[in-house]
Order: C-alpha cells, then sequence, then structure tokens
C-alpha cells in the first residue's frame, strides 16, 4: 500500500521510516510551499483554520505522487483537529479523488477506529519487524529533535549568518539515510562536532531566550509559522521549544498506556489563570509561558491559527501573565494571508523591546 501523510516539521523522517519498515510505500510530500497551500485552500471551506487548508494541500500533492491511502490522526474535541480527518475525506472525495484513509483514533477509542487502522496497517506485519521498525523510527524522532535544539542554541552565535541551517540539514538527511541504530549514534557524534566547529561571532556572551507556545502544528510547522525559528536565531535570539511530536507521543500515548496524566503538572503551573483543558493546547500555553517566565526567560512568543478557539482562550489569559510575571508576552496569529516579511518586522519590534527590558535590568 502507497500511504501518503501531512507534514509537521521533520516528522517525516520518522514517519516514513516507520511505514516503510511495517512493508508498506511512503509517499512523503513535497515540503509545505504556497503551492500546498494553495491547493489546500481550493477545496477547504473559507473560515476554516491554516493547518487543515495546509494538511490538506499534502494530502492532494501525495495523492497527485502516486499514494493510494491517506494517514491521518482523528481525536474528539472540543479542538476541531478530531474532525479535519472526516471532513477531508468528504472533501476529497467530492473531488473525485477515492483514496483510502487511515484514521488513527485516541487510545479511548480502542473498540472503534485504533483497533480498525492497527489491523489494516500492521496486521500482516512480522512482530519482531514490527518492533525494530518502531524502535528505528522512535530514535530517528529523538535524534532529529536533539539535531534542531543543537541548531536553536548554535544560530544565535554564528558568525556567518545561515551556517546552523544548512549543518542541520545536511544531518537530516543523514538521519533520513540511515538504516541502523549505529549509524544514527554515528551521525550524533559527527553532528555534534560539526555544530561546535562552527565559527562564533558572540562565543561565551550572553543572549537573549525566548521561548515559543501554542498550538503544536503552527508552532512545530516552519511553514506555517514563516521560519520564525530561524528568524529570531538570525537577530541574536535562543529560541526555547516547549513542544514537540516526541514531547507530543509522550504525554499523550505512553502516559495514558500507564495510567499516568501529564495535565495536573499543567493545571498547578497554571493555577490562578486557568482551572483545567480548554481542549488542544490551550492549557499547556497558558502553564508553559507562566514556567518559563518563572525560570528566567527573557519573552514568549504566543503561536496560533486564526480562530483556534483553544488557543483563543489562553490569548486572552496572557497578557495577565505577562503583567505578573513582569516578562513580555507577545500573541502571533497565523493564517494564509500572514507574510514572512510581515512577521519578520513584528519579530524585530518584539526582540527590540525584549532586549530593551532586558539590559534595564542588568
Amino acid at each position: 500500500m502507497r500511504i501518503t501523510f501531512p507534514h509537521l516539521g521533520s516528522a517525516y523522517i520518522p514517519l516514513e521510516e516507520m511505514i516503510n519498515g511495517v512493508g508498506h510505500d511512503p509517499v512523503v510530500p513535497p515540503p509545505n510551499n504556497k503551492s500546498t497551500l494553495e491547493l489546500g485552500s481550493r477545496l477547504s471551506p473559507e473560515d476554516v483554520c491554516l493547518p487543515f487548508k495546509i494538511i490538506l494541500g499534502n494530502m492532494l500533492q501525495g495523492i497527485e505522487a502516486g499514494a493510494e491511502s491517506v494517514l491521518m490522526i482523528g481525536g474528539c474535541g472540543p479542538c476541531r483537529l478530531g474532525y479535519y480527518g472526516e471532513a477531508q475525506k468528504v472533501l476529497l472525495r467530492k473531488a473525485g479523488l477515492d483514496v483510502g484513509f487511515l484514521s488513527l483514533e485516541p487510545l479511548g477509542k480502542l473498540e472503534g477506529g485504533t483497533i480498525s487502522f492497527l489491523r489494516r496497517v500492521f496486521g500482516p506485519t512480522n512482530p519482531a519487524r514490527l518492533v525494530n521498525a518502531a524502535r528505528l523510527a522512535w530514535a530517528k524522532l529523538a535524534v532529529v529533535e536533539w539535531l534542531e535544539v543543537l541548531a536553536l542554541s548554535t544560530r544565535p552565535m554564528e558568525a556567518t549568518k545561515g551556517t546552523s541551517t544548512q549543518v542541520l540539514n545536511q544531518w537530516l538527511n543523514a538521519v533520513r539515510a540511515a538504516q541502523t541504530m549505529g549509524r544514527l549514534r554515528e551521525v550524533c557524534r559527527l553532528a555534534a562536532d560539526q555544530f561546535e566547529a562552527i565559527s562564533k561571532e558572540k562565543d561565551g556572551e550572553t543572549h537573549l531566550r525566548i521561548g515559543l507556545v501554542g498550538e503544536i502544528y503552527t508552532v512545530v510547522e516552519p511553514f506555517a509559522n514563516r521560519n520564525i525559528e530561524e528568524h529570531l536565531g538570525n537577530l541574536g535570539v535562543e529560541v526555547v521549544r516547549t513542544i514537540s511530536l516526541k514531547r507530543w507521543m509522550e504525554d499523550h500515548v505512553f502516559k495514558r498506556l500507564l495510567g499516568l496524566s501529564y495535565v495536573k503538572e499543567l493545571q498547578k503551573w497554571a493555577e490562578g489563570y486557568l482551572s483545567g483543558s480548554v481542549g488542544g493546547h490551550g492549557l499547556e500555553s497558558v502553564a508553559r509561558s507562566i514556567r518559563l517566565a518563572r525560570f528566567g526567560l527573557d519573552g514568549v512568543i504566543h503561536i496560533l491559527p486564526l480562530a483556534c478557539m483553544p488557543e483563543v482562550i489562553a490569548q486572552g489569559i496572557l497578557p495577565k501573565v505577562s503583567v505578573d510575571t513582569g516578562t513580555p508576552i507577545m500573541s502571533l496569529v497565523v493564517d494564509e494571508h500572514s507574510s514572512e516579511v510581515g512577521i519578520a518586522t513584528r519579530l524585530e519590534a518584539f526582540v527590540d523591546l525584549v532586549e530593551r527590558r532586558h539590559y534595564a535590568s542588568v
């Protein structure tokens, strides 16, 4: 079976490995770009959020490249993500594209969609092969995110702008090609050495540190946020991530399997501002903004797609968090009309504000 799936940052690398490892043929869509958004927007309702449109564009590009089935996660409210797959399936079929749809539902629906999904995707797979595929895919996810964090900490100090991004892309390609755990360990060692060797302009100097919170897709997918991490790095800012696919898997899959809750810790941090989950990453955005502020970060940027209900609730709370903690917090709303130039201008103004406050307090 030829399976395509939507992009989420560099998650295509472990996803491709997993699908290939269980005996299917992964069809990776082209990197997200203007054409992806235009394709998805043509079939989407006008008022639907940016992630929906880009994801639908990924599906269309994957189908055009020969995919027979689409892999998509499901879910349940109040975040609309849980309804994306069903709505996108209808839109694709209305467009005359009768492809298979593999929807991975939450663990709470084991009697329905999840069991059906597992049988369709993993049914014919030898158990040992399945374990090996999952192990290598998980290792690739961990290495990919480690490399990206390494680039985030190096980029503000690089003497030649773009060097860290170039090195990062080189080693992401090496991770994608790796077929053994030994090769992944070698990639880690060689990549660490190469990042360390990057010529530093501000080596040993302090630099601003700004955390990113918000809706997972618009935080993790660089096309959706117009390469915010790279822009901030080029302004001499170290970006601190609070959300990633690996962390999402640990919180929403592994902890649930073990009967553990990640929500209680978030509620503790958000006490006095938000008492419980509002769907999506609304609670996380508030709790992690408070945590970042109390751990001494210089600022926080909250990224959300237009009309995202959970993040709009967080957006209304964060100004009070900013006043109470004395930490600048900016909400950045993105949609298909957001331009890279416009976002870059807002980032420059915010960094200037944070920098003046930082040095005034030193």
